[in-house]
């Protein structure tokens, strides 16, 4: 895979970091713990080298069919205190939204601009995918069934990889495995004399 070049006088002016840790309560219920953080390697009027501007965790509690069931969120780093911190219970807004179904949509529809914090809704973005590698496995079925009737797994056609005509899932998923078709045409058109004659008329009128 092409990759570019790092400079070898390149230097590191800023870091930022985004962990999710997902924990399982044991009663059907798990809750998600998303954090950003945004340091930098200079003095700033707001931090010094190296702390945090940036320091915010956001937290749901979610069900086993993606439902997010309680939300609510920490400033806890902050360029403007008092400010950055001030926007209060806004992220329980995100109580009611499913994280398969329009969630990211719905984010922007609730806490877009002016009515959130530009940071806390960034890192709502990155849940539905980090929630669905937390439940493969153990919520989520990822090797599909045995019936007759049974599903392919959750993630099949969902990426590049695991395409159901491609290499990976032939090997891996051989029961989901489906051979690309080859484009079929359409029958040629028989040409009669009529027809041939007809379109020596159109062509030259």
């Amino acid at each position: 895979m092409a990759l570019p070049a790092a400079a070898p006088e390149r230097q590191l002016k800023h870091t930022r970091c985004i962990d999710v840790q997902v924990f399982a309560r044991g009663n059907g219920l798990w809750e998600v713990d998303a954090v950003i953080t945004d340091v930098k390697t200079r003095d700033t009027e707001f931090r010094r080298a190296g702390e945090p501007i940036h320091d915010m965790l956001l937290r749901l509690v979610i069900d086993e069919q993606f439902n997010v069931l309680e939300a609510g969120s920490e400033t806890r780093g902050m360029p403007y205190p008092g400010a950055c911190d001030a926007h209060g219970d806004a992220y329980t807004k995100l109580a009611g939204l499913n994280l398969m179904r329009g969630f990211r949509y719905a984010v922007h529809e609730r806490l877009g601009g002016i009515a959130g914090c530009t940071h806390l809704t960034e890192l709502t973005q990155v849940l539905p995918t980090a929630v669905v590698q937390a439940f493969a496995g153990d919520v989520i079925n990822t090797r599909g069934g045995d019936g007759a009737d049974a599903k392919p797994p959750f993630q099949l056609d969902r990426c590049h990889a695991l395409r159901t005509d491609g290499p990976t899932v032939k090997l891996h998923y051989p029961r989901w495995y489906r051979p690309e078709k080859p484009e079929v045409l359409p029958p040629a058109v028989k040409r009669s004399p009529a027809n041939r004659v007809k379109r020596a008329r159109d062509e030259n009128p």
